[in-house]
């Protein structure tokens, strides 16, 4: 049955080039187990994760099916604003040929603005919950004359306490519909809605390790607590990843690594609930167009999310529920594609890894992390790569001063290593880490705080180097001191909230340093102190 191509399905011409637009070559396990009793009319309900095809599994049937200028006919319900968004453009696309009109609904955009689009009647309609029943209360839209009904993430609706709002748009629905129900997990709600709503579904399963063991590269690390951050960085220098997907637990922990991974020269953002509606669009719109190479996100902020080339995912925190472990390394290998799934396991978290294994029927090979030699050379290939791209166009007082000393008799080959080492030390970049204590975060620490300090490599400092310059000026013993990491121009220190303002005065009797001595924005601590040197 996998054999089975979109040219033998029965479909329009018009909608079979645009998938061959698409890129669709043949249809994923999911897309040939729906579609045929999906164009027969048959109700289906679906196990199938983000990332599998399922969006064009229901659009491909549904779009075939529905004629130009006949009005609202079918509704897709997703649990996300950015689901929303990013099934209205599969679909829009699919049935571009075709003339119809898809528009989507959502919170965070001007009503007034969709109330305007949907005075044009779009032929399909997505929306979240809470905004279509607000436009179907201001009489902006009307169920009933809908034939197509797709709940998309139905389990994702479940979690975020949408299932009132999912009944009561059933009820204004036709009876006399097709419903097609998707869900990464079909737990007891989900199948009691389908038995009240549905019409003798077919049942149709992805089985997971089908979906994520041959194309999902998985692989777990052992971590020292306290080492997570250092072991991020190798594993970034060396894998190089084009694009990549780090879940973190807690929102305090996506702006700190996000930070932290700026300063070390990756252009990295942060994706979690405290962001405003325009920040989160601002970020996934670099990210969708490859701008944004890191992406550090929690799980809530990332649901719906739907990024095709992301090429790794990479748990910086292991998740309790496995079932979401399936739904992160989902993120990656998209629609058959590829990709590699990295996780990093604590000693005490070795239960919830052995809970995963079970979840997925396999188990996860351990590998060691990227030692200090490797990490060396990552670096070492990346400096070069900069220095050979100055190279075609240097400037013109550069080649001066070279020329000059070439012709004073210095060796070429001792300046360019010491100008290499000096580059060197000018690059955010450590793989020093001073502590075994674990970070900041939400649930431990709680009377640490995460500070920058204005000083660094550049001013001769080293995490040893800084270290004692704390404990010889402060009453701070080694002890007390949390993870330091020194980087050319800065430096972060983990230390006692109750130090924290001796700290700054000791610091700011360092020679050389600014005057200013700012927190960090990811600490928390919201304001600037100043401190005038001594």
């Amino acid at each position: 049955m996998l054999e089975l191509e979109f040219s033998t399905m029965g479909l329009r011409k018009e909608l079979l080039d645009m998938i061959g637009e698409k890129g669709f070559i043949n249809p994923t396990p999911i897309q040939v187990k729906t579609i045929p009793p999906a164009m027969k009319g048959n109700d289906i309900m679906g196990q199938a994760r983000t990332g599998t095809g399922k969006t064009a599994s229901y659009g491909i049937p549904i779009l075939n099916q529905l004629q130009a200028g006949e009005g609202t006919r079918a509704l897709v319900v997703c649990p996300t604003r950015e689901l929303a968004v990013q099934v209205r453009n599969e679909i829009a696309f699919l049935g571009k040929r075709l003339r119809i009109n898809v528009q989507a609904v959502y919170g965070g955009q001007s009503i007034e603005v969709q109330t305007r689009g949907l005075t044009k009647k779009p032929e399909i309609l997505v929306a979240t919950p809470g905004r279509l029943l607000d436009h179907i209360r201001r009489g902006n839209i009307n169920l009933s004359r809908i034939r197509f009904l797709v709940l998309d993430e139905a389990d994702e609706m479940l979690d975020m306490g949408f299932m009132p709002d999912i009944e009561q748009i059933l009820t204004q629905c036709p009876l006399e519909r097709q419903t097609f129900l998707f869900s990464a997990t079909l737990p007891e709600e989900i199948q009691d809605l389908g038995r009240r709503f549905m019409n003798d579904p077919q049942i149709i399963l992805i089985d997971d390790g089908q979906i994520t063991v041959p194309i999902v590269e998985q692989r777990c690390y052992r971590v020292q607590s306290g080492r997570k951050v250092q072991a991020l960085y190798n594993i970034l220098d060396v894998e190089k990843p084009p694009v990549c997907l780090v879940f973190c637990r807690t929102k305090k922990w996506t702006d700190e690594l996000a930070v932290r991974l700026r300063n070390r020269g990756y252009v990295a953002d942060a994706l979690h609930g405290d962001m405003s509606q325009r920040e989160r669009d601002m970020v996934m719109q670099r990210f969708r167009n490859g701008e944004l190479k890191v992406l550090i996100a929690t799980d809530l902020a990332s649901r719906g999310l739907d990024i095709d080339l992301v090429s790794h995912v990479i748990n910086f925190d292991i998740p309790e529920d496995p079932d979401v472990y399936v739904h992160r390394i989902g993120r990656t290998a998209r629609a058959g594609r590829t990709g590699i799934a990295l996780t990093l396991v604590e000693p005490s978290q070795t239960r919830q890894l052995r809970l995963i294994e079970a979840r997925i029927g396999k188990k996860i090979r351990y590998y060691d992390l990227p030692g200090q030699e490797a990490v060396i050379k990552s670096q070492q290939e990346i400096l070069v790569k900069r220095l050979m791209k100055k190279a075609e166009n240097p400037a013109s007082r550069s080649l001066d001063l070279a020329n000059r000393l070439l012709a004073d008799g210095h060796n070429p080959v001792n300046m360019l290593a010491a100008a290499l080492e000096l580059l060197e030390s000018g690059l955010e970049l450590t793989t020093e880490v001073f502590s075994e204590k674990e970070i900041i975060n939400s649930t431990t620490n709680e009377d640490y705080v995460h500070v920058e300090l204005p000083v660094g490599k550049a001013q001769g400092m080293n995490i040893r180097k800084l270290v004692d310059y704390i404990t010889h000026n402060t009453s701070l013993d080694t002890n007390s001191i949390g993870e330091v990491e020194v980087h050319s121009r800065s430096s972060y220190v983990e230390i006692p909230m109750q130090n924290m303002e001796e700290v700054y005065e000791a610091v700011a009797g360092m020679k050389p340093v600014s005057e200013r001595i700012s927190r960090s924005r990811t600490s928390p601590w919201k304001k600037t102190q100043k401190i005038n040197s001594r």
